[in-house]
């Protein structure tokens, strides 16, 4: 197995962070395999076009996108640490793309096409001025497939990132970090067990960062010694692109509306009323009209922290949907 290494500076400085790019390359692997989640299907259906329509235009992309949703190991020109906390711009981290030289960027791709459990054409790695042609890839993959959503994804980000840190006030780095996986990842005192693979293990001074992202799938990370990240899904039932007209009929739904019922849902995690209105996309009009009455029925409760009001269901709410959600 491989070991992320914690110094004890590195988990007092372990922190979190939003990549543009991280969330692209996730969503550039959806698009790239096959749709195996039900709740994905359509938004996968309405893209898949334009995507296939783009890798027959674009070499780069046709040769490095099937790399990349075929592999254990990422070239490291996609998987950058974010340098900027959850202020980082996607051209903050295309920028740092164009610094990769174009030996760089061979190594890492045949490391990468060593680790994939398909076999790939390399002849593309022969053009020159590879970095840029790279970033353009991610900059048009964005522009088409990310962009248009990323208000949304934006908030889920920062929703799981204010869940993780509410975890985090509370139980501390190892429960936080078992809650992004299924199964036990924590070793002893300040290790990470990242991957069953065999490969080096990792010791890290100098922080590690979280990042999550919206996509399903496994979790890379991101090395520029002394600096490395953790990109991981984030939680709960936020994270996926809602259905129009997919409101639920059922017991909840048929008592609250379908309305504050899918409010209800979102607030299994806590959140904001921007980020209910920006994930559900509804007005924030609407969505306050929903969130007053919920709290009124004592079914949530909102806390101000700072300048934010983060709205959370109260036992009442969460006995509520226990009683009441579908098995």
């Amino acid at each position: 197995m491989t070991l992320l290494k914690l110094s004890p500076h590195a988990l007092a400085h372990c922190r979190f962070a939003i990549s543009p790019l991280a969330e692209t390359v996730g969503v550039l692997i959806t698009l790239q395999r096959r749709c195996a989640d039900a709740a994905l299907a359509r938004w996968y259906a309405e893209h898949q076009p334009a995507y296939r329509r783009w890798l027959g235009a674009n070499p780069v992309a046709n040769a490095l996108l099937p790399l990349i949703a075929t592999t254990k190991r990422l070239p490291d020109i996609v998987a950058l640490p974010p340098e900027h906390g959850v202020h980082t711009r996607l051209a903050d981290e295309l920028g740092a793309m164009t610094a990769f030289s174009d030996d760089q960027i061979r190594a890492g791709v045949r490391a990468a096409a060593a680790a994939s459990w398909k076999t790939h054409q390399l002849d593309w790695l022969r053009r020159e001025n590879l970095a840029v042609r790279t970033a353009e890839v991610f900059e048009q993959g964005w522009q088409q497939f990310v962009e248009p959503d990323w208000p949304r994804r934006r908030a889920v980000l920062e929703r799981d990132i204010m869940y993780r840190a509410g975890l985090l006030s509370a139980y501390g780095w190892k429960h936080t970090v078992e809650t992004m996986k299924q199964r036990s990842i924590w070793v002893g005192d300040n290790a990470i067990r990242f991957s069953s693979q065999h490969w080096p293990d990792r010791t890290i001074d100098e922080g590690l960062i979280f990042v999550p992202r919206t996509t399903t799938g496994g979790w890379w990370t991101c090395e520029q010694p002394p600096r490395y990240a953790l990109v991981y899904c984030a939680h709960g039932p936020h994270a996926k692109p809602a259905t129009p007209g997919a409101d639920r009929t059922d017991a909840l739904s048929t008592l609250l509306g379908p309305g504050r019922s899918r409010i209800a849902r979102q607030l299994q995690t806590p959140a904001t009323s921007t980020q209910l209105a920006r994930t559900l996309g509804l007005s924030l009009g609407t969505v306050s009209s929903h969130l007053a009455v919920l709290r009124d029925a004592g079914t949530i409760v909102g806390t101000r922290v700072g300048r934010n009001v983060i709205y959370r269901l109260t036992e009442r709410g969460h006995r509520l949907l226990e009683l009441l959600e579908e098995n």
